[in-house]
């Protein structure tokens, strides 16, 4: 997953950690990321994750 474009989101228990719209990150599967993804500051991306979430 990455951020919307011009959005940084904060990890659901890592506040001053953000995930931006340049890197893409994989996160586990919790109602605080699905809620963002359904909100649309969050877009899921099909290619292999860099960098491990938490």
């Amino acid at each position: 997953m990455k951020a919307a474009p011009g959005l940084h989101v904060s990890y659901e228990h890592q506040y001053r950690r953000y995930i931006t719209e340049t890197n893409v990150v994989s996160v586990p599967d919790s109602a605080y990321y699905r809620r963002l993804l359904t909100q649309g500051d969050l877009v899921l991306v099909n290619k292999k994750a860099k960098h491990k979430g938490q």
